[in-house]
């Protein structure tokens, strides 16, 4: 059987990182390898240098070229009704506790199939042609989630084809007056994937989850690309992606709507140690949300670091760029860089109050010992909002070091919501909603923070809850570079 062969290389600081080894049939593509290789200096493929690191290439390719003979099964082949209506789980897992590593698990097009808990496992490449929709009944599913794996290394799931969620089946009524729908006491995670190792889920389509849609828990080499989520707005919880816990992960060319987070990074409380949270590079996206758009937090009782955020568009959201720390640790270098976004009010029960970006360092209750936040640019980004950039620390967490370069924001109001209010959720120490200015950039109990290039300007529907245009509070270390723009108020006001 021929092949072909494709090796990506993607450098890292200090070295560089092999980041796909392919190996292409006729007709599909497999994904073989998906390794991490670290190196002194730069790795040089077919020089002196790194001579370990071209061992170990050239041994992956060598094994690329044996046993080839991968499988394709079809889940109709292992009794699958795929009429939407028979339950299709057994089917389904018998087909995947059937195939080899290598292997593709196939669901067929012009199928629906009815599932609830699926288990995928190592090495195969879990195919989405056709729809599945899952169940409603609790008592189907074996685990809090549709589409789960364990410690699974080397797993692909791919495909054009689409997983529906039924949302609505999970929720008990709509609230009108809260413009959301209330949801019952059990509802289905999307997909809850631990422990993997050199991930990737690529061109499918997930919509109207009830829940989280996408998490990844303590997931390392991770490529999320071209997905595409498609939920409502109006269903609360429904984030699109959730790395938690997880390290060098790319997510790239995804379409997410949801009525909640878009893509946020997490370090959720676990009885398990799962590490941090590092290495995530998030581009090329286009979000949609009734919360924030591209966010860390609010769970982070670990350490959160190095994350970029670039090139993406956020059509709407409550916050656009959002970082809330509330628990005992640390959230440092991280970058959002060539961003727009759109920031509006939504109902009372949206966390989020417009803010174009929201950096705050609040505990989440008293006993909280609060870790630090640090060390946060943001470039390239402008963008039109109902509410400030708002960087806010507490007395016992200062945040420091933070650099606003080429930074533009237009305020306006053109939502029906009362306005004047900043929100703090979630937090027993400070008042959920507090009464505040929306100044153009809001700075509390900060540090160095710099300021280049950047504007704040005012739309024609302006209320009286506008500010100035900048106001600093216990700040130290605030530098201003060609800093331009009206108010509505005054312009700079320092305390």
């Amino acid at each position: 059987m021929k092949t072909k062969t494709f090796v990506g290389v993607a450098g890292v600081a200090g070295g560089a990182r092999i980041v796909s080894i392919r190996s292409m049939w006729t007709g599909r593509a497999a994904l073989k390898l998906f390794h991490t290789f670290r190196v002194g200096d730069a790795l040089r493929v077919g020089t002196t240098r790194a001579p370990a690191a071209r061992r170990f290439l050239f041994a992956a390719l060598f094994a690329l070229n044996f046993s080839l003979a991968a499988k394709t099964l079809n889940i109709l082949d292992y009794g699958a009704a795929g009429d939407g209506t028979t339950l299709d789980t057994a089917a389904i897992q018998r087909a995947i506790d059937a195939a080899d590593a290598g292997d593709q698990v196939l669901i067929p097009r012009q199928h629906s199939f009815l599932t609830a808990t699926l288990n995928l496992k190592a090495g195969i490449d879990f195919h989405l042609a056709g729809t599945l929709l899952i169940s409603t009944n609790q008592s189907d599913y074996s685990g809090d989630g549709v589409i789960l794996a364990s410690n699974a290394a080397d797993l692909q799931i791919s495909g054009s084809g689409k997983i529906l969620g039924r949302s609505l089946s999970f929720m008990t009524n709509y609230d009108a007056p809260n413009e959301w729908w209330l949801f019952q006491e059990w509802r289905p995670k999307m997909f809850v994937l631990t422990g993997c190792t050199n991930l990737v889920v690529r061109d499918l389509t997930f919509a109207d989850a009830p829940f989280w849609g996408l998490h990844l828990l303590g997931c390392e080499n991770v490529l999320v690309d071209n997905v595409t989520v498609d939920n409502r707005l109006d269903v609360p919880n429904d984030d699109g992606i959730d790395p938690d816990h997880c390290r060098y992960v790319e997510i790239k060319n995804c379409h997410v709507t949801c009525g909640d987070d878009a893509i946020v990074l997490k370090s959720t409380r676990q009885t398990n140690d799962f590490g941090d949270c590092a290495h995530i590079w998030v581009h090329d996206c286009v979000i949609r949300t009734q919360d924030a758009g591209l966010k860390i937090g609010t769970e982070t009782v670990g350490k959160i670091y190095d994350v970029k955020f670039e090139r993406c568009k956020i059509l709407s959201s409550s916050r656009g760029l959002c970082i809330q720390l509330r628990d005992e640790g640390d959230v440092g270098n991280i970058l959002f860089r060539d961003l727009t976004f759109v920031s509006r009010y939504h109902s009372d029960p949206w966390w989020g109050r417009g803010e174009a970006i929201s950096f705050t360092a609040i505990p989440r209750n008293a006993a909280t010992k609060l870790g630090k936040l640090h060390d946060l640019t943001v470039e390239n980004v402008s963008g039109r909002a109902e509410n400030s950039i708002r960087i806010n620390g507490t007395a016992a967490s200062r945040i420091t070091g933070v650099w606003l370069k080429n930074v533009s924001v237009k305020l306006a109001r053109w939502t029906k919501y009362a306005g004047g209010v900043y929100d703090n959720r979630p937090t027993k120490v400070l008042p959920p909603l507090a009464p505040h200015w929306a100044d153009g950039i809001n700075l509390r109990y900060a540090d160095d923070v710099s300021v280049k290039d950047c504007a704040v300007s005012w739309g024609d529907e302006r209320t009286g809850s506008f500010g100035g245009a900048i106001v600093a509070e216990e700040t130290s270390g605030l530098n201003l570079y060609h800093f331009h723009g009206n108010s509505a108020e005054h312009s700079i006001c320092i305390h």
